[in-house]
């Protein structure tokens, strides 16, 4: 016995566009959808707290100021503790050196669990008695596990590929090719070199349709969306053409509609030869239209190779009528946003040496 369902004719039902963030994620809210850090603003409640725990996966997201102190306090607490139990155990457990010149009963047992937690030995205290010596087996089980475990996490935080890419803190919308474009750049954060980068740009906002307010989404075209090499930094632009969503919107539009310019970055980092990502948005408030972005390349060096000042990265300016006059021709814009009668300025020529 076969069972079929009705012949479904015509077009097939559009995808949803909403990222996976969901109808209700999707809706108006306060906050942005993602934080310009490429963090969400959702979360997962109601797990057991046993399964969602992640030890591993927490040690390796955290920065490594918090890592150096997770270390640096959970070193020093452990040896309290075994001190507090060395020093419980009486005070005859503990032979060798006396207490008073280390500072007392309890510094003599930390400074003792230190040596025993970190296998060093000095051999000037010793365990006596059955509390202590048990107390030492404990101790030197924890230490052995407590070191490889700390070791094989600092290996993985520095074997973890990873991108720290510098997005500018806003986005302009400047003049492009006798029309205008939208666009922000960005720059590797590390000397380690990002090769075959590809970009997603998708425009988020609220529309209304059928009497309700709904998030949309629209993934931008691209000016350029792939990149082969990122030696400097890379202009990404969008022309705002007839066939843009942003067509015919102005800076209050942008605002009223709750938008917001997610950003997906992908690339290989070339020392791990492995895929990296970074992530980041924009909201109306963090763009600027009728600016652009000052020119980033430092004049050309004496040995004739070009360099660009990173610290200018976020800086714009307000557009020029010269810059509209320039945007028009079409033949000399690059995505890098100089034109190719851009030339850096070269060095000043060695005055010439007298007798010659």
């Amino acid at each position: 016995m076969t069972v079929s369902g009705p012949r479904v004719t015509g077009v097939a039902a559009e995808e949803p566009k909403d990222l996976g963030f969901g109808a209700v994620v999707g809706q108006e809210n306060a906050q942005r959808l993602l934080n310009r850090d490429g963090s969400f603003n959702v979360r997962r409640n109601g797990l057991p707290r046993l399964a969602s725990l992640s030890l591993y996966h927490a040690l390796l997201g955290l920065s490594w100021p918090k890592f150096i102190g997770l270390l640096v306090g959970g070193y020093l607490g452990i040896n309290m503790v075994f001190g507090a139990a060395y020093t419980a155990c009486g005070p005859n457990a503990l032979g060798g050196a006396a207490a008073a010149p280390m500072g007392g009963a309890f510094l003599r047992a930390f400074f003792f669990s230190v040596h025993t937690f970190a296998t060093i030995g000095y051999g000037n205290v010793v365990p006596e008695g059955l509390a202590a010596n048990l107390v030492v087996t404990l101790e030197t089980i924890v230490g052995l596990l407590g070191f490889a475990l700390a070791t094989g996490v600092l290996f993985a935080r520095f074997a973890r590929p990873t991108a720290r890419v510098v997005f500018s803190n806003r986005s302009v919308v400047a003049p492009y090719r006798g029309r205008t474009g939208f666009m922000f750049r960005l720059v590797n954060g590390r000397s380690s070199q990002l090769i075959e980068l590809d970009m997603k740009v998708l425009f988020s906002r609220i529309e209304e349709r059928g009497g309700v307010r709904l998030r949309t989404y629209d993934q931008l075209k691209l000016e350029r969306a792939h990149v082969v090499f990122f030696p400097l930094s890379w202009t990404v632009v969008h022309p705002i053409d007839e066939s843009s969503p942003l067509w015919g919107l102005t800076d209050a539009d942008l605002h009223m509609c709750d938008s917001e310019f997610l950003v997906l970055m992908s690339g290989i980092d070339e020392t791990f030869a492995q895929t990296v990502h970074a992530r980041t948005s924009y909201k109306a408030s963090e763009i600027a239209f009728n600016s652009r972005f000052v020119n980033i390349y430092n004049p050309r060096s004496a040995d004739g190779s070009e360099s660009i000042d990173v610290e200018r990265l976020h800086e714009i300016q307000p557009v020029s009528e010269m810059d509209h006059a320039i945007a028009t021709d079409t033949a000399t814009w690059h995505h890098t946003g100089h034109f190719t009668s851009f030339v850096p300025p070269s060095p000043p020529p060695d005055p010439p040496q007298a007798g010659v």
